[in-house]
């Protein structure tokens, strides 16, 4: 751990899927197989473009539009069992992610926290998949349980507040553009990792067109790359 006076932010939030874990192909093969049941053969490449780093509900009328079918609760619930199943089964951490996610929890002195905008049980059983439910114990955030999802900035937000930082003190981890944005709008600077050849992330470009200050392509160089961030500037008044 380093002095914290040292270094250039006071807490490091990170996305989940995609980030942490290697999930978007998964839920995607599940989410593609279940609208192909109701008559939409969306290729895999449409499918990533049109949901990767959104919430399912704020997407159900791209569904609607397409199959002319309305999204009921039910039809959500066994998207939810087919994917949690298949993650289950499935499921590996992004390359090197749990040994970045553990050194950047040495630095920080245990100041950081995962802000996903997926369901809270899905990110439990995801970071437990990996190895990982130790390190965010306690430091989970759902942006299903906020008022708004990504691109709002309220999981930063809620997260910032509850390790008791100034969100402009804060770096998140993101790799889309949905992400980026609502690290941006909570006042952090933006790391974009961005692994290449991967459909399941966005292109460098489209993160640094949505405001990330940074991109990466390998979790190993991440714990480095955040002790030599630019200093982020205090807020008078902020804790």
């Amino acid at each position: 751990m380093l002095d914290n006076a040292a270094l250039p932010v006071d807490a490091v939030l990170f996305d989940c899927d995609g980030v942490l874990v290697d999930s978007e192909r998964i839920t995607n093969s599940v989410l593609r197989a279940m609208l192909h049941e109701l008559g939409w053969a969306v290729s895999e490449a449409d499918c990533f473009r049109l949901f990767v780093g959104r919430a399912l509900h704020d997407e159900l009328g791209v569904i609607t539009a397409n199959t002319g079918f309305v999204a009921t609760e039910d039809w959500i619930a066994e998207f939810r069992q087919r994917r949690n199943e298949a993650l289950l089964s499935d499921l590996q951490e992004i390359p090197g992610a749990v040994a970045a996610a553990r050194e950047v929890d040495r630095i920080f002195g245990g100041s950081l926290a995962c802000a996903s905008g997926a369901d809270r049980f899905k990110v439990e059983l995801q970071l437990t998949k990996v190895g990982l439910a130790d390190v965010f114990a306690g430091k989970i955030f759902s942006g299903m349980e906020m008022p708004r999802s990504k691109p709002a900035p309220d999981v930063y937000l809620a997260a910032a507040a509850a390790l008791g930082v100034d969100p402009a003190r804060t770096a998140v981890v993101e790799d889309t553009a949905t992400g980026v944005q609502a690290g941006v709008a909570a006042g952090a600077v933006v790391l974009g990792y961005c692994p290449p050849g991967s459909p399941a992330h966005h292109a460098p470009e489209v993160l640094l067109a949505a405001g990330a200050s940074y991109t990466f392509t390998s979790m190993t160089d991440l714990p480095g790359l955040l002790t030599r961030l630019p200093a982020r500037p205090h807020v008078a008044g902020a804790r």
